[in-house]
């Protein structure tokens, strides 16, 4: 531990919750600089809690991106609601994103009760202000205002980032004198096997979201580091039927190959390190009902 780290007075976890699809991951991502969770078409596409570590100044911020928060039906929406509410437990804040085109929708409404039940003040970011006019957004603003839950409200572009840096300082003046709980260097402390896993995924999904159900999974199989600096990862994408298999790998394997290149990019981006990815897609009709590949998403198997 460098002196620097020592003498940091400021250290503190932010949860970031809200309904599915309400740019959460993007503002993690934004928070962090760095890519570190999933970002997709798709709603409920975060399944577990990503740690991001962000330092501004002598202040260091854990944040915590949770899955949404919706009426899970679910094994799998399950896990992902439990993991999502058990974030709010370790957290010094709460920021709720909320999408204001959308507006109040059934989800934030599921959430908002939760907060109130559990006596829980958030902090509110209303996300794509830029998609709303201004004569509907200050209304918005003043009826989630009232519901006594939210403390404060910031008005952001998660994606272009727009007063984002305003929501930071905010954040930065809320966080308890404490010691670092991570290095300089360090942007995340889930494991690398999961968070290359959570890249794939995402790359299904951007490329194949109007075909491809949630019914898939990808599991970091293997994992080995070179003294030259590469690192060969050896990863399975889980689908339940075959026909979706076919669908990942598309025709003479023309989907799986541009699924490996642009994972294995980003992988690399992330590990400063060549990196080459093998990809086998499987079909595990059960998965969801194994409590092995939850634990290997980073979820505790509901009972």
């Amino acid at each position: 531990m460098n002196t620097k780290h020592k003498e940091a007075k400021k250290c503190g976890f932010v949860a970031i919750i809200g309904a599915p699809n309400a740019g959460k991951s993007t503002l993690l991502n934004k928070f962090i600089g760095q890519k570190l969770s999933i970002v997709s078409h798709k709603v409920q596409t975060t399944r577990n809690r990503i740690r991001g570590i962000g330092i501004f100044g002598d202040t260091q911020i854990v944040f915590i991106d949770t899955p949404g928060i919706f009426n899970a039906k679910q094994k799998l929406e399950e896990a992902m609601v439990d993991s999502a509410l058990a974030g709010l437990e370790e957290a010094d804040e709460i920021v709720y994103v909320m999408d204001a085109k959308k507006g109040v929708s059934p989800d934030d409404l599921l959430v908002i009760e939760i907060l109130q039940q559990r006596d829980i003040k958030a902090i509110l970011a209303l996300n794509k202000t830029d998609t709303i006019k201004k004569d509907l957004l200050l209304p918005l603003a003043e009826k989630l205002f009232n519901m006594s839950v939210f403390s404060d409200i910031f008005m952001i572009q998660a994606k272009s980032g727009d007063s984002v840096d305003h929501l930071i300082h905010h954040l930065v003046g809320l966080m308890p004198e404490e010691a670092w709980h991570y290095g300089e260097e360090d942007i995340t402390d889930i494991p690398m096997r999961l968070l290359a896993a959570e890249i794939t995924r995402e790359k299904v999904f951007l490329m194949l979201h109007e075909e491809l159900p949630y019914d898939i999974t990808v599991e970091t199989e293997e994992w080995e580091s070179f003294d030259n600096g590469e690192i060969r990862i050896g990863q399975i994408i889980h689908v339940a039927k075959e026909s979706q298999k076919k669908i990942v790998i598309g025709g003479k394997g023309h989907q799986i190959k541009k699924i490996r290149e642009r994972a294995q990019r980003d992988i690399a981006e992330m590990m400063a390190s060549p990196v080459h990815l093998f990809l086998e897609v499987k079909v595990t009709k059960d998965w969801k009902e194994k409590p092995s590949y939850y634990r290997a998403m980073g979820l505790s198997f509901p009972k």
